[in-house]
């Protein structure tokens, strides 16, 4: 599977954030970046 714990930080909450196709899901509040998202 394409999911990794563990990655980049939550910028809400701090948790660890899951790697899953080009996004980064949190846990918590769900998908946080794409790969779209050219600000981070």
């Amino acid at each position: 599977m394409d999911e990794q714990p563990g990655g980049r930080p939550c910028p809400r909450c701090e948790r660890p954030m899951y790697h899953r196709h080009c996004k980064y899901v949190c846990p918590e509040h769900g998908v946080v970046f794409d790969c779209a998202d050219t600000f981070y």
